[in-house]
């Protein structure tokens, strides 16, 4: 595997920055302003009446919702990334600190049943010295798994506050290059997607044309890709663990639709964080409905099967899968979840979209269509009109998001450090300046 590059590139959709990532190219006092080793700057939100019995921030929401503040850097809060609630009231953060290896921490977060409002979430701390958490899921054994730069953990969920106990399901994978983070998803079958993403941004080396082949796809274990772990035996162990598809820059967006007749083992969609260049118009980012064995053309392919660039008259682009959809550049999918049946939510498929761009810092939902039960037409805004202001908002860093067993949608930020919830509007409620339409 590659060794990580003194200047790691692709930050936009990582929160990376202390060496000035490609992307900063665009606009690069505002993207310097992404790297998580800046952390001591303050966050810039201005709370303005109230959300629920918590203090409400001017992000656009549907009519009748607001968005509350439930903790920030006040708590605690370094860089988190993930949010999954593990048991009613109880919900579990994966908080990355920084880039620097062993930094991170497992956080328990709980809501207050009284107190004076506006009330703020309560954080406790379950594990520290983790490297670069990012991924966080409920496995099927009830067990949340834990998805570290170079291993994933499982622990059963313990009494509140109780330290987890920790079993390394699968360790030794690579934690260096552009992209180490690892995303996990779980498919029917006791089946776990694991993110395995490319050592640079395009395989390209200082002012040298892009390699041919690119390294990263080479061999037996190549990375720019999702491997598929079969969990089974009385203690769930791996059984197999073997790339799933490959030509996926960085996969931190997975999500695996149920099972149906007619794919028993369920549907497994990536969203794709395509090539930096400076155009802020192209690549497109991609929805991918990934299969057994398929290629998805990074690096030498982009958008609907077109040359990237250094790849022109090089490589034949039909040898790779089309993207089920195109997504606007640079918008950054940094997860997906699907709305549970009973809530809001319901049919869609719910992505957190980091990037800086105007299409970016948005929480987005896409329908799944009746006949393909595929994700198909326009975003739908849960979370938009994030744009910066001065003196109300920064501009939104969504990293993560989860709905509870109440059907409320909880959405992380990892540099602007909070953790935010989507409530119903009271009456007594102060408008916001701004809504979005779902």
């Amino acid at each position: 595997m590659n060794a990580r590059p003194s200047a790691p590139r692709g930050a936009r959709n990582l929160g990376e920055a202390a060496a000035c990532p490609a992307r900063r190219l665009l606009h690069t006092a505002l993207l310097c302003a992404l790297g998580l080793p800046l952390l001591a700057a303050a966050r810039g939100y201005t709370p303005a009446g109230r959300c629920g019995d918590f203090a409400r921030l001017d992000i656009a929401s549907p009519a009748g919702t607001c968005v509350a503040l439930l903790a920030d850097e006040a708590e605690g809060l370094r860089a988190p990334r993930r949010i999954l609630e593990v048991a009613p009231g109880r919900y579990w953060i994966a908080d990355m600190g920084s880039w620097e290896p062993k930094r991170g921490r497992l956080l328990e977060m709980t809501l207050p049943a009284d107190g004076l409002a506006p009330r703020r979430a309560r954080i406790a701390v379950l594990a520290s010295g983790l490297d670069r958490p990012s991924g966080l899921a409920l496995g099927p054994d009830g067990k949340v798994y834990v998805g570290e730069a170079g291993r994933i953990w499982r622990t059963p969920v313990g009494a509140a506050g109780a330290e987890p106990q920790r079993e390394t399901v699968i360790d030794q994978l690579p934690d260096d290059g552009t992209h180490p983070l690892k995303e996990i998803a779980f498919g029917p079958g006791d089946r776990l997607y694991v993110n395995v993403g490319s050592s640079s941004d395009n395989c390209r080396s200082g002012k040298d044309a892009p390699a041919l082949p690119c390294p990263d796809g080479e061999g037996g274990k190549p990375r720019a890709a999702v491997y598929e772990a079969q969990l089974g035996g009385p203690q769930r162990t791996v059984q197999r663990f073997a790339p799933f598809a490959t030509g996926l820059r960085n996969s931190m967006a997975l999500a695996v639709l149920p099972a149906t007749p007619a794919a028993p083992e369920g549907r497994v969609l990536q969203g794709e964080n395509s090539i930096d260049y400076r155009d802020a118009q192209s690549p497109p980012e991609e929805l991918n409905l990934l299969q057994r064995g398929r290629f998805y053309g990074w690096p030498y392919c982009v958008g609907p099967r077109k040359n990237a660039r250094g790849y022109e008259g090089r490589y034949d682009c039909s040898k790779s899968e089309a993207p089920l959809a195109l997504w606007p550049a640079h918008a950054a999918p940094l997860q997906m979840t699907l709305g549970p049946a009973g809530t809001p939510f319901a049919g869609q498929l719910l992505v957190a979209w980091r990037g800086p761009q105007a299409s970016g810092h948005r929480v987005v939902g896409f329908k799944l269509d009746a006949k393909t039960g595929l994700p198909a037409g326009p975003a739908i805004d849960w979370l938009a009109g994030w744009q910066a202001r001065d003196g109300v908002r920064p501009m939104g860093r969504p990293t993560g998001l989860t709905i509870d067993r109440a059907g409320r949608l909880l959405v992380v930020e990892d540099f602007n450090r909070t953790v935010l919830m989507l409530l119903p509007l009271q009456p007594s409620a102060a408008p916001s300046s701004s809504s979005a339409k779902p």
